[in-house]
């Protein structure tokens, strides 16, 4: 290496020290959000302090080393680039060289950056929904500050396949949040900035003191042995991850009362439960089986979620008899696994992700299912479990009855694909008083292990999607919950019922509402059905579909403004054409087989049953929105 290349490689070194927390945020940002916040904080930093290129040779003697801040900007263009190489990496999988690095090592404690507000919250999870390049040209544009032309430079240096896709998709994430650079430089994406949390006290005191004894077993045998004339000790061979992920004694387990002392209420914090918890030999069944299925196993992966079997050892969350039929659940951090070993047949296995789930989401799982009927395993901060109907918003839920081990009686599955829709039941979880944000919720079964979230968002104005569970949210539900059925193992996390609008219909027709249904999926894309509902004829009265669009981030908070159109006819017999938008919406104009505008939210122009027509709306910052089409 020349002089040149060493006072680059000085220069580099020299910049990482200076902006050492600006390279490690940039890192945070574009690492994988399934890693998780603690294991993320510690890639970041192993990433950067990896970011300097090969040392130089030794200095000839005399020589004094670059100074400090002086001409860094290079060096510090050759650092950001290879940490942004790095991190994109882990996601590509491109080189296996990167996927080990070497990071600093914590024992005994969960590091993780400062929680934000909603705000942080809802831009962490449209993140966690794009890929690792788009979040790269984001972080190079609001943190970096780069202009569109440096910012493509890096991408490509970095082998991104479509720099130009993701900057555009960075830009409109951007438009789609308020102030993304603050949010950016908060303290939820500062993994400098960390608090510290314990792990397992507990099982961590019972593995010093087995590792004590242990040590001093091995000690004493070593003398025994080199007493021995002519005898050596022999190495041992040392499990690998792989094997340490396959042995039943390693299993993770949360103690029973965590849940209640823990910032992170997920199914990291369940107990394990069930009979046959300490049973060594089923849960070795278990693992194996998830390791390598045998011939005529049954495997079930919910969308978009990977069977791969485990890189480390997972945590067991129960194993029990559940109706003649012996189940192991565990949980590696990603996924939940459940292995079902049924008398004389072949076992199954059930894949569902559930990352980044929280109190709700993260409430109970599928344990059992059978002919009509399913049973829950709830979440230890769950205190009471009833079952309502969705289509009879009137009727008070019934309480269901609880295992000791947190099993439920069984409840009906929701109608099945073709079949009459005359009834859709849901869960309403209570969460225990020992939890602050103590509330009620409603889950259904969409066919995977994990339920359905289901919530309601009256208006705008109430910031946030709320429980489901009050009059007019039930009374909103009632009307779309059959709609539910073409959602089926398609990997939903949640469902929103957002009433965006209302409108007088023309000829004294009453009031209509317009509500948009948002299902959210695990691995982050979403679906937006917008349902026109004019004055209902019963409580489950359907309405109509004005509107659809599938990997959308309409009526979502980063997809706000939303506009539907339906032809209507009135009690006279007469057609119109009926349009809506959210708040945001100030005009609306229509073209094709009709002309027509207005200057609201809403419109209604008289029209032909089948007459087409293109709507457009007029938004309050200037610019136009395209109505969802059916």
């Amino acid at each position: 290496m020349d002089e040149r290349t060493r006072a680059e490689v000085e220069r580099a070194e020299a910049a990482l020290v200076e902006h050492y927390p600006r390279l490690v945020r940039l890192a945070y940002l574009v690492l994988p959000p399934s890693m998780g916040r603690h294991r993320k904080v510690l890639t970041a930093h192993g990433l950067v302090q990896r970011a300097l290129p090969w040392r130089a040779p030794r200095r000839p003697a005399g020589a004094l080393p670059a100074q400090r801040g002086a001409d860094t900007g290079a060096g510090y263009d050759l650092v950001r680039q290879r940490t942004v190489e790095l991190a994109l990496a882990y996601e590509e999988r491109q080189r296996p060289a990167v996927l080990l690095p070497t990071v600093p090592f914590v024992w005994g404690l969960r590091l993780f950056p400062r929680a934000g507000g909603v705000d942080e919250l809802a831009l962490d999870q449209a993140l966690s929904a794009v890929p690792a390049a788009v979040r790269a040209a984001l972080g190079l544009w609001q943190l970096e500050g780069l202009d569109a032309d440096a910012a493509r430079a890096v991408l490509v240096r970095a082998g991104v396949a479509d720099p130009d896709a993701a900057q555009r998709a960075a830009g409109q994430l951007d438009r789609r949040t308020a102030g993304t650079a603050a949010l950016l430089n908060s303290g939820e994406f500062d993994p400098c900035t960390v608090q510290a949390r314990p792990t397992d006290l507990l099982r961590r005191r019972q593995r010093v003191r087995a590792t004590a004894v242990l040590a001093a077993v091995l000690v004493a045998g070593t003398v025994v042995v080199a007493a021995l004339p002519g005898a050596r000790p022999a190495a041992g061979p040392v499990p690998t991850a792989a094997e340490q992920a396959l042995d039943p004694d390693r299993l993770l387990r949360t103690p029973h009362e965590q849940w209640a002392e823990t910032s992170r209420v997920d199914f990291t914090a369940w107990p394990p439960r069930g009979r046959q918890a300490g049973d060594r030999q089923l849960l070795a069944r278990a693992l194996r089986v998830w390791a390598a299925p045998p011939p005529g196993t049954r495997i079930v992966a919910a969308a978009d979620t990977s069977p791969r079997p485990p890189a480390a050892p997972p945590r067991l969350l129960y194993a029990g008899l559940i109706d003649n039929v012996m189940v192991v659940v565990l949980h590696d951090g990603e996924r939940l696994v459940r292995y079902a070993e049924p008398e004389g047949a072949t076992p199954t296995l059930h894949f569902a992700r559930v990352d980044a789930a929280d109190l709700t989401s993260a409430g109970g799982l599928v344990i059992g299912r059978g002919n009509g009927w399913l049973r829950y395993l709830i979440a230890p901060w769950v205190s009471d479990v009833g079952v309502r109907d969705l289509l009879a918003p009137d009727a008070p839920p019934h309480g269901l009855h609880l295992a000791p081990d947190g099993v439920t009686d069984r409840i009906p599955l929701p109608p099945a694909d073709g079949a009459p829709c005359g009834h859709w039941p849901v869960a309403e979880f209570r969460s225990s008083p020992r939890i602050d944000d103590r509330r009620s919720f409603l889950v259904t079964d969409l066919g995977d292990l994990a339920p359905v979230h289901l919530t309601y968002l009256p208006s705008p104005a109430a910031g946030g999607p709320g429980e489901a569970t009050g009059a007019p949210a039930l009374h909103s539900w009632a009307r779309t919950a059959c709609g539910l059925r073409s959602l089926r193992g398609t990997g939903v996390r949640a469902v929103n019922n957002w009433a965006y609008a209302q409108q007088d219909l023309p000829e004294g027709g009453g009031t209509a509402t317009w509500v948009c249904n948002r299902a959210d999926t695990w691995r982050g894309p979403g679906r937006a059905v917008v349902q026109f509902l004019p004055p209902a004829t019963g409580p489950a009265d359907p309405g109509k579909t004005a509107g659809r669009a599938v990997g959308t981030a309409a009526c979502s908070p980063f997809g706000r403004h939303v506009l539907a159109a339906v032809h209507w006819q009135a009690k006279s017999g007469k057609w119109y054409l009926l349009a809506a938008g959210s708040s945001e919406v100030t005009g609306i104009d229509v073209t094709g087989g009709v002309r027509a505008g207005a200057a609201a939210t809403t419109l209604a122009v008289p029209t032909g049953p089948r007459t087409p027509a293109q709507v457009a709306g007029r938004l309050r910052d200037g610019r136009s929105l395209l109505a969802l089409r059916p």
